[in-house]
C-alpha cells in the first residue's frame, strides 16, 4: 500500500509512528510543514520536520513533547549568558542537525535533499519531504500585532488570540520534487490530527500540491486534532472556535472543505456530527502509547 500523509510536528509524528507499524514504511510517503521554518542564531531550524525525524527515528522527547531525548543546554546557557536570542529552546543534540542542515542549504542543496540525507542518516524507511523547497512561511494576525509563527506560539506563547494566518511565499511556492508523485500515486492520502491552520494549512497553501489532492481519485482521510472540542496540546481549539465558529467535527471538516471524504473523530465528540458533509468514522484518538498508536492508524486505513 502506498500511502502519502499531511503532516505537522508533534501529533502528526505521533500518528506517522502508529502508521508505520502497521504498513510497509516504505510505502509511506510524509509531506512536511515548513510554514514553521525559521533562521535562529544563523541556523536553519525546520521543527516540523525535526519534529517528524525524531519521532520516527526513536530519538525524540515523549515527555516534553519536542527536541532530542536526554537533551542538554550548555550552549544555550552560554548564548544567554552572552546576551545572545535564547527564546527558542536549542538543545546541544539538536544543535548537530541544524548545523549540518545549514551547512548544506548554503551549499546550495534543495531543503528537499537534505532532508532526504538526514532521514537517511537517521535510519528512517518512510520518505521525508518538505511541501516545498521555497521560502514559505506561516504569519499569525492578533489583535496585538501580526508576529511570524514562531515568535507568537513560542516566544509570546500563543497567549495572542489569532484573527488571520497568512502563508507568506505561498504564492510562488512550488511542490518540492517527489510530492506531486506521492500524491498522484497513493492508495490513500491521509491528513494527520494537526492544527488545520498552522501546520496542514501551510501545506495546502501551496497551489499545486491542493490541486493535486483535489483531483484525487482515491479516499483522502482527515483525523481531527480535537477530542470533546479540545485540543491535546497547543490552540487549535481557540483557533477554530474564533475563526471557524467553534470546535465540532463540522468545524474541523470545514477548514478541509471537498479536500478530504472521512473525518476520523474522537469518541469523545460523537454526540456532535450534525452538519457534517463528509463520513464521520468514530475512534479512540489519543495516542497515549504505541498500541493507541496502531489501533488509531489501523482505523483511518480501514476507513
Amino acid at each position: 500500500m502506498k500511502v502519502a500523509v499531511l503532516s505537522g510536528g508533534v501529533g502528526g509524528a505521533r500518528f506517522v509512528r502508529g502508521l508505520v507499524d502497521v504498513v510497509d514504511p516504505e510505502g509511506v510517503t510524509v509531506v512536511g510543514n515548513v510554514g514553521d521554518d525559521l533562521e535562529i542564531l544563523g541556523l536553519h531550524v525546520s521543527p516540523d520536520l525535526d519534529s517528524i525525524l525524531y519521532t520516527l527515528a526513536g530519538l525524540g522527547d515523549e515527555e516534553r513533547g519536542w527536541g532530542r531525548a536526554d537533551e542538554t543546554w550548555n550552549a544555550l546557557d552560554t548564548v544567554e549568558r552572552l546576551g545572545g536570542s535564547s527564546w527558542f529552546r536549542l538543545g546541544d543534540r539538536d544543535l548537530g542537525l541544524h548545523l549540518v542542515r545549514t551547512e548544506a542549504l548554503r551549499a546550495g542543496e534543495p531543503l528537499s535533499a537534505v532532508t532526504a540525507e538526514l532521514a537517511r542518516r537517521a535510519g528512517l524507511a518512510v520518505r521525508l519531504l518538505p511541501a516545498t523547497d521555497d521560502e514559505l512561511r506561516t504569519w499569525i494576525e492578533t489583535p496585538a500585532g501580526t508576529f511570524p509563527f514562531q515568535v507568537w506560539f513560542v516566544e509570546r506563547g500563543h497567549r495572542d488570540e489569532v484573527d488571520a494566518v497568512r502563508y507568506e511565499g505561498a504564492s510562488a511556492a512550488r511542490p518540492a520534487p517527489g510530492v506531486i508523485e506521492a500524491i498522484e500515486s497513493a492508495d490513500v492520502i491521509l491528513f494527520a490530527p494537526s492544527n488545520p491552520y498552522v501546520s496542514i494549512g501551510p501545506i495546502l497553501a501551496v497551489r499545486e500540491l491542493e490541486e493535486a489532492i483535489r483531483g484525487r481519485r482515491v479516499p483522502a482521510v482527515a483525523v481531527s486534532p480535537l477530542i470533546g472540542g479540545r485540543a491535546v496540546k497547543g490552540p487549535a481549539d481557540r483557533m477554530l472556535a474564533r475563526m471557524a465558529g467553534g470546535t465540532t467535527p463540522a468545524h474541523v471538516a470545514s477548514c478541509y472543505g471537498d479536500l478530504i471524504d472521512v473525518l476520523v473523530v474522537d469518541e469523545a465528540d460523537a454526540h456532535d456530527l450534525e452538519n457534517l458533509a463528509v463520513r464521520p468514522v468514530v475512534a479512540k484518538t489519543l495516542m497515549s502509547d504505541g498500541d493507541a498508536r496502531r489501533r488509531l492508524a489501523e482505523t483511518v486505513l480501514a476507513a
